[in-house]
């Protein structure tokens, strides 16, 4: 069982489900990808694959060294190629092979990473929600920030403190985006929710890890217990 596969994002949209309630949905094309390469613990120490997204890209605008990579296999060489972990040891999966949506199961639990949306150069208030000044009563303060230190001690601004810069451009990872159709014939992927990046971007989309076991709190000891356990003093 391979952990995910690279996809597009291309739009969102609203269905219905079987009460009759509106669902937000992201339409994803997800795959088809094929295996490029097969790693294994002998020689590589770990058990993954890289995957290349199937669409058409002339050789000309692939590197010698990566346009060799791709005529090793014998495989048309691709734009995008990432590496996914092997969930399962003993998966019979050979260089070549086709993956798609149909990997994915209605009601499964997704994560997709994207590249958000560049907004260029931003202020605090957009950047960092600020709340800014006044804007009346001959306020000369509005958008600034404010306070960014003390300049008598220690006479510089600590680091990480929150300024105007770019915004956007980042890699974003939303976590269990629930599957709510496949089409595996057409490539398509519907989740539930919005994922990051603009419509055309690509994506990458696997499948969510178990949750976490939140530890349970121990059991309060009743008073008289804790003085019958209580050592006696002579």
């Amino acid at each position: 069982m391979i952990e995910g596969l690279i996809g597009i994002k291309l739009g969102m949209t609203q269905v219905f489900s079987k009460e009759g309630g509106v669902i937000p949905v992201t339409v994803l094309k997800a795959g088809p990808c094929v295996v490029i390469q097969k790693k294994n613990r002998q020689t590589d120490g770990y058990e993954a694959v890289q995957l290349g997204f199937v669409e058409p890209t002339p050789e000309r605008k692939v590197s010698k060294a990566l346009l060799g990579h791709f005529k090793k296999p014998g495989l048309p060489p691709t734009r995008r190629i990432r590496e996914f972990k092997i969930l399962s040891e003993g998966d019979k999966i050979a260089v070549g092979d086709q993956i798609t949506a149909g990997m994915f199961q209605v009601d499964e639990n997704v994560d997709v990473i994207g590249i958000s949306k560049g907004k260029g150069f931003a202020g605090v208030m957009k950047r960092h929600h600020f709340r800014g000044g006044a804007a009346t009563h001959g306020s000369m303060f509005h958008r600034a920030p404010g306070s960014v230190g003390a300049s008598a001690f220690p006479s510089r601004t600590f680091a990480g403190m929150r300024a105007a810069g770019h915004m956007g451009a980042a890699r974003i990872t939303v976590k269990n985006l629930q599957v709510v159709r496949v089409d595996a014939e057409n490539h398509l992927l519907v989740v539930r929710g919005a994922v990051p990046g603009a419509d055309g971007g690509y994506l990458v989309i696997r499948r969510s890890p178990a949750p976490r076991k939140i530890r349970q709190p121990k059991e309060a000891v009743p008073a008289a217990k804790k003085a019958a356990k209580a050592p006696k003093r002579k």
